[in-house]
């Protein structure tokens, strides 16, 4: 089978998935939807890996089950978060519908476009390693599988603390200050970058896997630059006003370890 046969599969499977999703956000007016199925399409991609893949076996199960571990994860995640107020769109997707209108829709079905094509291309490692027919799993893999792993249980913690705190109706209008959020404003954000890295480092005993760096560097760009801490931080100020203002002067902006001085 040719190496390029997988990608094009899993961009034709996930470009549907989005396809249909679009369609659902027109019909509720939300777009915050595509956040679900973005994560859920990389098990939609792991599935054809597993299904397609012509590398070795145990590296393409440890690919395709880590990938779908932290899919699920985030994507139930995000169901149950955006599904729990489907009526209201998220403050983000409020803002880029106001800038995009009057054509908003037409704009939103190219946005979730290229969050599939974003899908296939973060899953650029996953293709590199599960093509690789070397029967061995060397030191890097192992490396690479463990703090991917680790990464995955890490964003898991943070998600579980902002949900705890939110859950709580005496926090409403608060800012989150538990666990790692007491010492990064963003500790979710860095464990998906941890992800990012570990999946470069397990691709990087693969041949062509240096290409990998490109997926953290991406994840990193975007997280820092685009559509993660600006815009989150912007909406955090919007609703929350002086207290995530004070909140910004006493933690890091991204690093869990760091705890500022008052």
């Amino acid at each position: 089978m040719h190496s390029y046969i997988v990608p094009l599969v899993s961009f034709a499977c996930v470009s549907l998935v989005m396809i249909v999703v679009w369609i659902w956000a027109y019909r509720i007016k939300n777009a915050g939807v595509v956040d679900i199925f973005w994560a859920f399409n990389f098990t939609v991609i792991a599935a054809v890996i597993w299904l397609m893949a012509e590398g070795y076996d145990a590296r393409i199960k440890v690919v395709c089950i880590l990938s779908g571990l932290w899919s699920l994860r985030l994507g139930i995640y995000l169901l149950k978060r955006v599904g729990s107020h489907l009526d209201v769109e998220e403050g983000r997707y409020k803002q880029l519908r106001e800038e995009w209108a009057p054509n908003a829709n037409r704009t939103f079905f190219i946005f979730f476009q290229a969050q599939a094509l974003s899908n296939v291309f973060l899953a650029i490692p996953f293709f590199i390693t599960a093509a690789n027919t070397d029967a061995s799993l060397t030191m890097l893999e192992y490396l690479g599988a463990s703090l991917w792993f680790v990464s995955i249980v890490g964003e898991g913690i943070a998600d579980w603390q902002l949900k705890k705190f939110k859950s709580n109706p005496a926090n409403k209008g608060k800012v989150c200050e538990y666990g790692l959020w007491n010492y990064s404003r963003h500790p979710n954000y860095f464990f998906q970058l941890m992800i990012w890295i570990s999946v470069f480092v397990f691709a990087l005993s693969s041949p062509y896997g240096w290409i990998s760096i490109l997926c953290p560097i991406t994840i990193g760009y975007l997280i820092f630059k685009v559509t993660g801490i600006p815009m989150t931080e912007e909406q955090a100020v919007r609703s929350k006003g002086q207290l995530y203002i004070d909140y910004q002067k006493t933690t890091s902006v991204f690093f869990p370890w760091v705890k500022k001085a008052n």
